[in-house]
C-alpha cells in the first residue's frame, strides 16, 4: 500500500504563499483520487480539494481562486499551491489517496 508524506508547511504572513507537497512511496498513477484536507485547532477535518485521475480538480469554496492543486504522476507527488493566505487557513494539511490512505500532515500557520 502506498504511503504519503506531506511537507512544505511553515509560518507565513497573511497575504503570503506556500507550496505543500505530498510524496507517495509508490506509484500514484493507479490511484483514482488524490485529495487535500485540513484540520484547524478545535475543528473537524475539512475538505480542501480533490484531484481525480484524468479529471478536473475541484475546490472548496473557501479556497477557490486562491489555492491550486496539481498531481505529477511521474514524480508520484501531489502539490497544493496556496496564495493570498489568510489567518483562517491556519491548520494541519493532509493529503489522502482514494479516501483510505492518509499522510501525517504538515502544519501551516498564517500569522503576522
Amino acid at each position: 500500500q502506498v504511503q504519503l508524506v506531506e511537507s512544505g508547511g511553515d509560518l507565513v504572513q497573511p497575504g503570503g504563499s506556500l507550496r505543500l507537497s505530498c510524496a507517495a512511496s509508490g506509484s500514484i498513477s493507479n490511484i483514482y483520487t488524490m485529495a487535500w484536507f485540513r484540520q484547524a485547532p478545535g475543528k473537524q477535518r475539512e475538505w480542501v480539494a480533490t484531484l481525480p485521475r484524468g479529471g478536473a480538480t475541484v475546490y472548496a469554496d473557501s479556497v477557490k481562486d486562491r489555492f491550486t492543486a496539481s498531481r505529477d504522476n511521474a514524480k508520484n507527488t501531489v502539490y497544493l499551491q496556496m496564495n493570498t493566505l489568510k489567518a483562517e487557513d491556519t491548520a494541519v494539511y493532509y493529503c489522502c489517496a482514494d479516501g483510505r490512505v492518509w499522510g501525517q500532515g504538515t502544519q501551516v500557520t498564517v500569522s503576522s
